[in-house]
């Protein structure tokens, strides 16, 4: 398969009420702000997404509404549907191909966890032999799901069961297995990177491509650092990555979900508070953050 993915693909945030019901609305202007920011990919109903807080039904609304509102236009969509019951991925990457998504995306159960890699290529081809014609991508996330499995090891066999496996989405810090990943079979596959703040790291190995929860409200920080790391100007793009850092240091004090979500709306995106067990901010803590974010100059 041809790589789809260069540059910054941002996950974005499921966008809720204040009494915590869907606010689909405010797709259109998620879509907007990413389009108006140079980010052409949206990774939709993730871990940034709270997936796991969703129902079925509002995760298959949330993909119906994202359709919608890129329809004719540039900005494409990755739908993640990885689940603890492989049923509903399967039916969310259903609908993720009849709708026209770019790919899907699948992290591991993480209740009932698998094993071993044999499990996990099991529950993969699960979930990708529902969406045939969409390229499939495992995501690697252990430090959310608890299942730390070999990638390496993942890519060696699944290819022999998933005939439309693309890639991963590889958030996890493991620089080596991250190389040996970009490098199986002469770089067939691609190996998405998901740890904003190690993303300079990443391109220094190889990396082409970026998913992240702060490309939402940072992506300027980013095109300027692989603008600069292009240009060999490491200095410029090791001083982004420290803002890069500075900024999620700043966001985790007060709970990075809720944070982040309060951030977007300074930025004039609502998407309103995160859902238990994440915890909104308060009216206190939000004065405080937005007072911080302009004291160090990230608006």
């Amino acid at each position: 398969m041809s790589k789809l993915f260069h540059g910054l693909v941002a996950a974005t945030h499921t966008p809720f009420h204040t009494d915590g019901t869907l606010n689909l609305d405010v797709v259109d202007k998620q879509a907007a702000h990413l389009s108006d920011n140079k980010v052409q990919v949206a990774f939709i109903g993730g871990s940034t997404g709270e997936s796991h807080s969703l129902t079925l039904e509002e995760r298959r609304l949330l993909t119906e509404r994202w359709m919608q509102v890129t329809r004719g236009s540039s900005l494409k969509v990755v739908v993640h549907v990885g689940s603890n019951c492989l049923e509903d991925s399967r039916t969310l990457a259903m609908q993720a191909q009849k709708l026209g998504a770019l790919a899907v995306s699948a992290l591991a159960p993480s209740y009932f966890k698998p094993r071993n890699v044999d499990a996990l290529v099991e529950c993969c081809q699960h979930i990708a032999g529902a969406a045939p014609g969409l390229p499939f991508y495992f995501y690697d996330i252990p430090v959310l799901t608890g299942v730390n499995l070999s990638m390496p090891e993942f890519l060696a066999k699944a290819p022999r069961k998933i005939s439309n496996l693309a890639g991963l989405k590889f958030t996890n810090v493991d620089f080596v297995s991250f190389k040996k990943c970009l490098d199986m079979d002469g770089g067939k596959y691609e190996i998405l990177w998901g740890v904003d703040e190690m993303l300079l790291a990443a391109l220094a190995f190889g990396a082409h491509g970026a998913v992240g929860s702060t490309y939402n409200f940072a992506a300027g920080i980013y095109h300027r650092l692989m603008q600069a790391f292009e240009k060999n100007d490491l200095a410029t793009a090791r001083a982004e990555q420290a803002r890069s850092i500075r900024l999620v240091d700043i966001l985790v004090t007060r709970g990075y979900m809720g944070s982040a979500k309060a951030m977007m709306q300074m930025l004039g995106v609502p998407v309103g508070p995160p859902r238990l067990p994440n915890q909104a901010l308060s009216t206190e803590q939000v004065e405080a953050l937005a007072a911080e974010l302009k004291q160090e100059k990230y608006f």
